[in-house]
């Protein structure tokens, strides 16, 4: 499954994304990030890659 989400995050949470169909970072501001903590596989590190590359985009998680 493509994905434009950079190596760094780790193939454990790039599968837990994956198989959540969170492929994009757009995706993941359709989430919360309790959502996505919650995930088997994704840890701090996978989770605050994430929030820097929402805020980059001007974006961010979904409310709670």
């Amino acid at each position: 499954m493509p994905t434009d989400l950079p190596p760094s995050i780790g193939k454990p949470a790039t599968r837990a994304f994956a198989n959540a169909g969170l492929t994009t970072v757009e995706d993941f501001a359709k989430v919360t990030e309790k959502e996505i903590a919650d995930l088997h596989g994704v840890g701090p590190k996978a989770i605050g890659i994430i929030r820097d590359l929402l805020a980059a985009q001007g974006r961010t998680f979904a409310d709670n």
